[in-house]
């Protein structure tokens, strides 16, 4: 999470801010003192335009999925 709020020349208070959580917080994401809720993985993914796979290492791909317009299986 450091290197891509690095690369896109953003702040900590700058990702705490738009979160909602205190820069502290985000320290502690980053120092790897604490470890994100998927929750806050998918606001942190939406704001900076990546997946969540991205952000936690399964992919190099930063590209989020794209939406389908059908609805998932088993859904009406």
């Amino acid at each position: 999470m450091f290197e891509i709020r690095k690369a896109r020349n953003l702040k900590q208070t700058d990702v705490a801010r738009a979160l909602g959580i205190s820069v502290r917080t985000w320290q502690r994401y980053e120092s790897n003192e604490r470890e994100p809720t998927m929750s806050l993985l998918v606001d942190l993914a939406k704001y900076l335009g990546v997946s969540v796979d991205y952000l936690v290492g399964l992919t190099d791909d930063p590209t989020p999925p794209r939406r389908s317009s059908s609805s998932p299986e088993g859904e009406s």
